[in-house]
């Protein structure tokens, strides 16, 4: 299975560090607080039950080590000084104790190992109110509680959207992870397994728990893949599968990948046809991923070439300039062309115009509602390009209502309904050069 280049991340890691420093910095002159505090965070319940929710630790916590199996933990910087990680590892027999921290990052912190939550308040700061406190509000210890002050947070989400290259490695290694389950899961459709067995396949080609997926597997047989978060998972496969779209990722280290392919059967030429048409317009989407690219227009660029390309397959007797003006590319297209990605699956600050929390805002109607990044891309920015075309009875239902209706070849539209939906989703990052596509680059290695 895919290993990390520990050497590399060893390297990377001093540089990944300093900038992390450095925004937390400024993050502490913006809010006017001396010391920054992080909760990784504590589990959650479920509603009147002994039993909870998988951990997953607070994004700002990870993007200073990769320790995502820490509940209870903290880190503490204070601008000039060696950051501090208390590490919660509880004395328990009921349970897996977390190991001790161990690795390439570890020279880089004076850590204190603590046996209870409670007592990690003796190893933070005395007084809370000179404190940014990250994290949520179950995290408190004592008097010791999240504060979240909206300047740090603004500053440390907009600059988040910029990677390191130590961070740029371990979406690398994420995205492989994805590939790997991507792969089989190809297979599995290939030799007519259930939409359940093909996610219990993914699984194992990626060596991944569902809880340690960035987010639940999209595995939609037929009809199913014009459902956008369809997670069924039907155990019984059907008589003869049509098409099979995968929406699935990795994730290493608390950095996720998301990956979205699409596979006809061998006798479906026409469903075929139309998944290359999409896969070359969405590597053309992906070659856009440039310095000064206007994510948003890229979206408006997207849905011109979709219904260009529709035009030339029959569905519909218009322009694609018409296709976009009267909105009939909503009702193929009705999602947005990607997001930003790192520690979240759907990144943070998306929207933001600078580091004081200002938003740049989605263009007015159609086809914006769901955009979900109106930013400039700058070198470091990691971004999804997913174009989609999906045949979605209710959004065509709506569609047959309205003057545009004239201009769908409707037989041609019927007769696709069985497909469900084309979605290629490829990761990006923005470099000062050519975009660097780390989904393509782990699908050529695997």
């Amino acid at each position: 299975m895919t290993a990390a280049p520990q050497d590399n991340l060893s390297a990377l890691y001093p540089a990944h560090l300093a900038e992390i420093q450095q925004r937390s910095a400024d993050a502490l002159s913006a809010c006017r607080r001396d010391t920054l505090a992080i909760a990784a965070g504590q589990p959650h319940l479920w509603f009147l039950d002994d039993e909870g929710y998988p951990f997953r630790a607070n994004p700002h916590f990870l993007h200073w080590l990769p320790l995502a199996e820490a509940p209870g933990s903290w880190i503490v910087f204070t601008p000039g000084h060696k950051p501090k990680l208390v590490f919660l590892q509880p004395r328990d027999y009921w349970h897996v104790v977390p190991a001790a921290p161990s690795g390439y990052w570890t020279q880089h912190f004076d850590i204190v190992t603590i046996r209870t939550p409670d007592a990690a308040r003796v190893h933070l700061p005395k007084d809370p109110a000179r404190c940014a406190i990250l994290g949520e509000a179950n995290a408190a210890v004592g008097d010791f509680a999240p504060n979240n002050p909206e300047a740090a947070l603004h500053l440390l989400h907009y600059r988040r959207a910029l990677k390191t290259p130590y961070e740029v490695t371990l979406m690398r290694v994420a995205s492989k992870l994805g590939v790997h389950g991507h792969r089989a899961a190809e297979k599995a459709f290939r030799a007519g397994l259930s939409e359940f067995d093909i996610h219990c396949r993914y699984l194992e080609a990626t060596r991944l728990t569902e809880h340690e997926l960035p987010y639940g597997n999209i595995i939609a047989l037929d009809a199913h893949g014009a459902v956008l978060h369809y997670m069924h998972q039907d155990r019984n496969p059907p008589a003869h599968a049509h098409s099979f779209l995968i929406d699935a990722g990795g994730r290493f280290h608390g950095y996720a990948s998301d990956i979205t392919r699409t596979y006809a059967s061998p006798d479906a030429d026409e469903w075929q046809a139309l998944i290359d048409a999409v896969d070359t317009s969405q590597q053309g989407f992906c070659a856009k991923v440039r310095t000064g690219q206007d994510y948003a227009q890229l979206h408006l660029h997207a849905h011109h070439v979709l219904m260009q390309m529709m035009h030339e397959q029959g569905f519909i007797t218009c322009s694609a300039e018409a296709a976009v003006a009267n909105g009939i590319s909503s009702a193929f297209f009705p999602h947005g062309l990607g997001h930003l990605i790192g520690l979240q699956v759907h990144d943070v600050a998306g929207f933001a115009r600078d580091e004081s929390g200002a938003t740049i805002p989605k263009p007015d109607g159609h086809p914006y509602p769901y955009l979900r990044c109106t930013r400039t891309l700058a070198p470091g920015m990691a971004v999804t390009i997913e174009p989609g075309l999906y045949f979605i009875d209710m959004l065509l239902a709506e569609l047959k209502t309205k003057p545009a209706a004239k201009d769908v070849v409707w037989n041609k539209v019927d007769a696709f309904r069985k497909y469900g939906g084309i979605r290629i989703e490829d990761d990006v990052v923005c470099t000062s050069d050519s975009p660097l596509n780390l989904t393509r680059e782990a699908f050529a290695a695997v």
